[in-house]
Order: C-alpha cells, then structure tokens, then sequence
C-alpha cells in the first residue's frame, strides 16, 4: 500500500511541474489564467462609507498608499488588486472574514447606519 501511496504522490507532482513548465512555455493546457480588473478604489471606498484612514486601517494598507491609488498617481496591482476586487464584489463577505463589520452604511442599502455602537 506505501509504495501505492507513494506512486500517487509522484504522479501529482509529475503533472503539477508538466503543467508548470507548459505554462512557462507559454501553453494553456490545465492551466486557468485570472486576470484582476481594475478597480474604483475611491467608489468602492464611499459605497461602503469607510473614511480613508478607516479603509486603510481596516484592509492593511497605508493611507497614503490610499490615496495614490484614489488619485490615479499609482494603480493597485498584485495581491492588493485582488483583494480590491474581493472589496468590491462582496465587502460585507470580506469584512465578516477579516472579523469587523461595515460601520457606517449597510452594504447591501447604502443606509446609514444610526446604531452609535456600530
């Protein structure tokens, strides 16, 4: 049974690089490419009714890199435009993960929000 174990093992791995090294060689095969689009951080930001310094805290960057992306001075890319993109298509969804919640405006209405607790 190991060595059927074992045999598993290596032919997962065997396909994996197969896989890799056709796609470093510019082939698609089993290999599913997603491309983040770009996002209205400022939007994104007032839709969920979050100041800069609250959306910067909550969501792990810095303020002014905040505002460069707000401005159009620089473009979110890597890790923080997929986050960007998780924001933006299901920020209540993202900010339960994180463990915090929408403190000014329900996601889902754009309502504010009167609760003094929230």
């Amino acid at each position: 049974m190991k060595g059927n174990v074992m045999g598993k093992g290596f032919e997962s791995i065997r396909q994996g690089l197969t896989e890799a090294i056709g796609h470093a060689k510019g082939e698609q095969a089993g290999v599913q490419i997603w491309h983040p689009v770009a996002v209205d951080v400022a939007a994104v930001r007032g839709r969920i009714g979050l100041t800069q310094t609250q959306f910067a805290a909550r969501f792990g960057v810095s303020v002014a890199t905040l505002r460069h992306w707000e401005r159009g001075d620089r473009s979110p890319h890597g890790p923080a435009l997929v986050l960007l993109n998780l924001i933006d298509r299901d920020p209540a969804g993202v900010l339960r993960m994180l463990g915090s919640t929408i403190p000014y405006r329900a996601a889902a209405s754009g309502a504010e929000n009167t609760n003094p607790a929230a």
